[in-house]
C-alpha cells in the first residue's frame, strides 16, 4: 500500500483568479492572498507537447491547507483547459497537490496506472511541477510536487500571514 500523502493544496480554475480569492475570502474568511501574475516558466509540456503557459495564481490559507485561484492568461490548450474549455466561461476545482519524495518517480508510477501527465513544467526558480490527470478517478487533477526549501518556505510564509489575516488587505502582489 501507498503511503498516505495529505493534501497540501486545492486550486480552482476560473477567468479572475483575484476577483475569485475576494470572494472566498469574504465567504470563508481564508487569506490573504499573495497574487502572482504571469508566473515565469522555464518549461511547459503539454501532453508531451512543449508549450507557452502563461497565468496567474492567487494563493491564500485556508484552514489547514492552502487554497489557491488560477486563471490562465493565454490562449491554446493546457491542463487547465483541458477540464475548463477555452471560452467555456466554466470554473470550479481543478487539483489537489501533494508532495512526493522523486517527481520523476511519482509520474512513472501514475503513468503505469494508466493516469497520464497533463503537465510537466519547470520554474526559473529551480523546480518543477506535474499535473497528473486524474479526472476518471476523482474528477480533478493531482499536482506533484517535491516539498524543497523555496517551496515549503512559500507554503510557510502564506500559511504564517493567516496567522493574523483580519480581513483587510486580502490581496498582497507578489513574484516568483
Amino acid at each position: 500500500m501507498k503511503p498516505s500523502l495529505p493534501i497540501r493544496q486545492i486550486a480552482y480554475f476560473g477567468t479572475d483568479a483575484r476577483a475569485a480569492a475576494i470572494l472566498h475570502s469574504q465567504a470563508y474568511g481564508s487569506g490573504p492572498f499573495f497574487v502572482a501574475e504571469h508566473i515565469p516558466l522555464r518549461r511547459a509540456v503539454h501532453r508531451g507537447v512543449e508549450r507557452t503557459l502563461d497565468h496567474t495564481s492567487a494563493y491564500g490559507q485556508w484552514g489547514p491547507v492552502m487554497i489557491e485561484f488560477v486563471q490562465q492568461n493565454n490562449s491554446g490548450p493546457s491542463a487547465f483547459h483541458d477540464m475548463y474549455p477555452e471560452g467555456s466561461g466554466r470554473s470550479g476545482i481543478h487539483h489537489v497537490a501533494l508532495f512526493v519524495d522523486d517527481i520523476h518517480e511519482s509520474i512513472v508510477q501514475y503513468n503505469a496506472n494508466g493516469q497520464e501527465t497533463a503537465l510537466y513544467a519547470e520554474m526559473n526558480g529551480g523546480f518543477a511541477f506535474a499535473m497528473i490527470d486524474a479526472r476518471a478517478e476523482l474528477g480533478h487533477m493531482i499536482e506533484l510536487y517535491q516539498p524543497l526549501p523555496q517551496l515549503t518556505g512559500f507554503y510557510r510564509m502564506v500559511a504564517d500571514a493567516a496567522k493574523d489575516f483580519n480581513g483587510r488587505e486580502p490581496l498582497r502582489a507578489i513574484r516568483l
